[in-house]
């Protein structure tokens, strides 16, 4: 083949590539006009390689409320009056010999028994802190689970553990494997979105972005943090003086250069530049009109405790509703200062505070909405808290917390598994990690063992080599 030959074929290639760049930059800018029509049509929208799914799914999105410092079980959701007898005497060494402890090493361990009382809720009688009256309210919808084990006990590679599945950084978020199995309805918002925000009471513990990374997966599967105040996605505004068919064709300028690129070297991180580049372009439209609460009902907004977008818990929970509505997959909130090791009585009720009618309320409004059924809510730390003393506080504990679920799938009114009489060990259907992993996946339709990813010559997945569906969970 002479080389004017392959110049034409390149440039025929090109043009053709080209003309796709503006058959979807049409696409994005028609879907800034008619969401739902683009949405049917789009052959842009991402479907997920898990096509079909492997089961019937319960759950088609997931929002995982995550109360980031590891909230004590003994004054949530794990009632022990054994402990509260014991208050102030030695913990039982049978307890705690070649146990891992945090920052308790060396110190001699008493029980501190729990700082708050215990009501019975609802008509399944759930034990629940009193504390938390309005998540008691909704007791009949959830799931309490009070035999959660992890692996790390210290709050960085805890949350890594509890959000990718091992203790090693760099690995794919929860939400992003399932984004990649699973891809999602929006076709102006990303699949993963991020909120956090914090409060009042506990230490300030910093919550790393490679949290919700989509470690070796196609970052376009990468968690998007959207913040509760101000711009909510730095730098999406367009410059002053560039309208949107402006912005349009450097859009469309630089697609046609990156499929050009891409055409040559097959980089799955370009053809992510690409689809990146048209969601920012109808992010632009999409997000300032998600984030305007103003017009959410009033009474919705005093459901929640909130008057607005402030950054809060509760306001995160309202748009965490919002972005459920819009097709986002999985939705992930982050409230922060939940790490008791002092003054624990008194904090923990300026946490509950925060986090008790938000939570309740989001359960509610999805339900009146007819979004429940469909939609898998957990709430939950990334470890408990030590049933001996650290001062007036408690120390990080992997041997046995809780955590509850309610919506898609999830069977509620009930309390399931264990801890012992002091609350250290799981003692009765004990569920790893892993465990749960595999669950949620099983809620969405996925079998964990099968949703696989080839990096370095292995095939990787969420739950690593183990996990089992905890059937008893299900409804």
């Amino acid at each position: 083949m002479s080389s004017n030959d392959s110049l034409i074929r390149l440039q025929q290639r090109r043009t053709f590539l080209g003309q796709i760049g503006r058959g979807v930059g049409a696409v994005a800018l028609a879907s800034l006009l008619d969401p739902i029509c683009a949405r049917a049509s789009s052959p842009s929208l991402y479907r997920g390689v898990v096509n079909p799914l492997h089961f019937a799914p319960k759950a088609k999105r997931v929002i995982w409320l995550t109360m980031a410092g590891g909230p004590s079980h003994l004054e949530t959701f794990d009632y022990k009056p054994k402990l509260l007898e014991m208050h102030g005497k030695p913990m039982p060494e049978s307890f705690t010999k070649g146990q891992p402890i945090a920052q308790l090493q060396g110190q001699q361990l008493k029980c501190f028994g729990p700082q708050w009382g215990f009501k019975k809720f609802g008509a399944s009688q759930q034990e629940i802190c009193e504390l938390l009256p309005r998540i008691g309210s909704v007791a009949d919808e959830i799931c309490i689970v009070r035999s959660m084990v992890t692996e790390a006990i210290n709050h960085d590679p805890a949350h890594t553990f509890m959000n990718t599945g091992t203790t090693i950084s760099g690995r794919p978020s929860m939400g992003s494997w399932v984004t990649y199995g699973l891809g999602s309805d929006s076709q102006n918002l990303p699949g993963f979105v991020v909120l956090t925000s914090q409060g009042r009471g506990g230490q300030n513990q910093p919550i790393s972005a490679r949290q919700w990374h989509s470690g070796f997966l196609p970052s376009k599967f990468q968690g998007v943090q959207f913040r509760g105040q101000g711009d909510p996605v730095l730098y999406l505004g367009r410059p002053a003086g560039v309208d949107a068919r402006k912005q349009r064709d450097v859009v469309d300028a630089v697609q046609k250069l990156n499929a050009m690129e891409n055409s040559i070297v097959d980089d799955p991180e370009i053809a992510t530049r690409i689809s990146q580049y048209e969601m920012a372009f109808a992010m632009q439209a999409s997000v300032p009109e998600l984030m305007d609460l103003s017009h959410e009902p009033q009474e919705i907004l005093e459901s929640y405790g909130t008057k607005g977008a402030d950054g809060s818990f509760a306001a995160n929970c309202v748009m965490a509703r919002r972005l459920a509505e819009r097709g986002v997959r999985f939705i992930q909130l982050y409230h922060r200062d939940w790490d008791h090791h002092g003054n624990l009585k008194n904090d923990i009720k300026l946490k509950t505070e925060e986090v008790d009618k938000p939570t309740a309320a989001l359960i509610n409004d999805l339900k009146n909405r007819g979004m429940l059924d469909e939609t898998l809510v957990l709430w939950g730390g990334e470890f408990g808290r030590t049933p001996m003393a650290q001062g007036s506080g408690r120390d990080h504990h992997i041997k046995g917390f809780s955590l509850f679920a309610c919506g898609g799938g999830i069977r509620g009114g009930q309390a399931l598994g264990a801890t012992d009489d002091l609350g250290y060990n799981a003692v009765e259907d004990i569920v790893h990690v892993h465990d749960l992993h595999a669950t949620m996946l099983y809620l969405l339709g996925v079998d964990h063992k099968k949703l696989t990813y080839k990096f370095q010559g292995r095939d990787f997945r969420l739950t690593d080599v183990s996990g089992n569906v905890v059937r008893k969970m299900l409804a």
